[in-house]
Formats: C-alpha cells, structure tokens, sequence
C-alpha cells in the first residue's frame, strides 16, 4: 500500500523543506488540494526540490478551468518533474461550480467524460504532432497552431485519476481515468458494497484492469505518538463528518448504513448554521465506520482492516493544513499492505 502526505499550501516559500523532508521520510506521494490555494503551484516547487516522489492534485476542480488550461499546467509540471506528476481532477457540487466559481452546470459524468478524453486528445497531439481534432458537447478543440504547441515531453503521458462517491461517477472513472480519488467520508462497507463493483463495472467497458487502476483513499484515519492525539484528531474526524453528511451528494454513503434520515437532520441544521449541534449527532460509533483509529503502535492494522485488499493508496495528512508526522519505520510498514496495484500504463 502506497502512503502519501500534503504539501503546504498556503505559502509557496515553505514547499522546498516540506517537500524534501516528506520524500526522505519515505512518503510515496504528495498531494494538494483546491480549498482556499491553488492546487498546481506547490507542485512547481515541489517539482524542483525532489527526485522520486509523486506529486499529485487531489483534485483540481475541472469545469473552472479549460481542458486546455489543465492539460498546460500538466505538461509543464511533467516535465519539471521527470514524469512524477498525476492530475486528479473532479466537478465539485452545483453550488460551488455556480456560486462560487461562476461557471455553467450540467450534468457532470458525461462533461467529465469528454474532458478526460479532451486532455488526451490535446496532449497526444502535442507529443505526437497529429492534428488536433476534438469535438464533443461541451467541448471543441480544432485549432493547434506550431506556435502555441510544447516541446515533445518524452515522459509518459500524464495518469488521470478522478475523485468520485456516487455510482455513476465511480462508474466513469473505472471506465476511463487510470485511478480513482474517493473521498475521506466513506466506510468500508461503501468501498465493499458500491466502490469495487461500480468502478469493476466501467473497467469492464474497455478490459481495463484493477492492476494498473489505483484506488486511492475511502476514509479517515485517526492515529498520533499517543492516545490524545489520537483523541484530539478522532474530534476532528467527528466535526468533519457532520459537515460532509449534511451534504447530499455524499447521501449514499449514509445510506448503506441507513443514516439517511440522519443525513436530512444535518442538512436542516446546516441551513440554521448549528454547527455544534450537527457534530452532537455524530456517535463514536459512527466515527469508527469511517475512520481507522489507533496510535502508532496500533494503526497499521486498523489500516489494514479499513483499507486493506480495495485501497491501494492512503493518506496519512486528512488536511492540507494538518501535516501528517509519521515516523519512518510506521510509514515502512503501511506499505508493506499488500496491494493489487503494479503502476499505470500510460503510453502514448
């Protein structure tokens, strides 16, 4: 099982340090998110200050951009790191895409399905030279002048993991990204029940195989040196739960559990801003559904038991403003987890 951490985010001048001490204390990855930075420029810097490990957006929020805007920054970044960087993307909900970036809605599994293909289509080529000839729906690219193509990469093309929760959007990632993001607000039962068979049924569709397609991620994990720091993140677990199931887009997984009408309650209390009141309502039980819990000593079979033979891929920092702080021998032993995933098959 492959372990990844965050990159600090919110002052680019603390990227070289972050970033050098995560690689040598073994950490496969490291990712960002688009909360309140961007998720590309650490990455600029992380790409010069380290040699081996991955550097991953999880996830840049796609319809804000242009799928010629994305597959840019991509290039540009797969180059300066030797071929380590992965682009996660995903749509976000309806309110952040209208209200908070201004963009037009539609219906976002077949829109992601054509940017995916869009990005392909517009680095395939750049590195081959062809002519660039896409035409869908929401997007159209047909105009590829010498002047405005980048130089041949000679790397891999960039994989393309996309963060999903429901069936349709687990559907379209086994079907045509080389990994998924699944969200932390998930739980084992989830991953059993929705996760596999949905993403098994879009591999399907093209032969794919669960060998070279990585999952990363489907829940939280709550560990520290000591039981209150274990404590001291399982509130903040607590708190985060609340507010993600007041959401319904993350309805589903609640479901599974028959928590829906827990779900409804948050929303309703949400809308009054009760916040306190919403995270009374979280049990410890349902912490523990979506959270392995245990201190540096107990955690990597926790891990196992929550993650273990459908995650490929975890991360130990649940925040891009909560560095994770495990020890070498901890994070050598986490990835001892056996793991189906051998690496992407991203040629050209």
């Amino acid at each position: 099982m492959r372990v990844v951490t965050t990159l600090p985010q919110q002052d680019l001048r603390l990227v070289p340090n972050a970033s050098k001490a995560a690689e040598n204390a073994g950490y496969d990855g490291l990712i960002t998110m688009e909360n309140r930075n961007n998720p590309f420029l650490a990455h600029a810097v992380a790409a010069i200050s380290t040699d081996k490990v991955e550097l991953a957006t999880a996830i840049a929020i796609a319809f804000a951009r242009s799928p010629m805007s994305v597959a840019n920054i991509s290039w540009d970044l797969q180059i300066a790191s030797r071929g380590r960087f992965v682009l996660g993307i995903g749509p976000q909900v309806k309110a952040h895409n209208e209200r908070r970036f201004s963009v037009p809605w539609t219906p976002p599994v077949p829109r992601l399905r054509e940017y995916v293909n869009a990005l392909r289509a517009i680095w395939t080529s750049w590195e081959k030279g062809s002519r660039l000839n896409f035409e869908g729906e929401h997007y159209k690219f047909t105009l590829m002048t010498p002047a405005f193509v980048p130089e041949s990469m000679g790397l891999r093309m960039v994989p393309i993991r996309l963060g999903a929760v429901g069936e349709h959007s687990l559907r379209l990632a086994g079907e045509v990204a080389d990994g998924v993001l699944l969200h932390p607000f998930c739980t084992r039962k989830y991953l059993e029940l929705q996760v596999l068979p949905r993403l098994s049924e879009g591999l399907a569709k093209n032969t794919k195989s669960l060998d070279n397609f990585e999952i990363n991620g489907g829940g939280f994990i709550a560990t520290g040196k000591d039981e209150d720091e274990v404590q001291n993140m399982f509130e903040w677990i607590r708190e985060r739960i609340a507010f993600y199931g007041s959401t319904p887009a993350y309805w589903p997984v609640m479901e599974v559990h028959e928590l829906g009408e827990l779900g409804k309650t948050l929303n309703t209390l949400s809308k009054e801003g009760k916040w306190k009141e919403m995270t009374k309502l979280i049990t410890d039980d349902i912490v523990h559904l979506f959270t392995a819990v245990g201190t540096h000593k107990e955690i990597v079979g926790e891990i196992e038991k929550h993650f273990g033979g459908i995650s490929n891929c975890i991360s130990a920092s649940p925040n891009a403003s909560i560095p994770a702080e495990l020890p070498p021998d901890l994070i050598r032993d986490i990835q001892k987890i056996p793991s189906r995933f051998q690496g992407f098959k991203t040629g050209w």
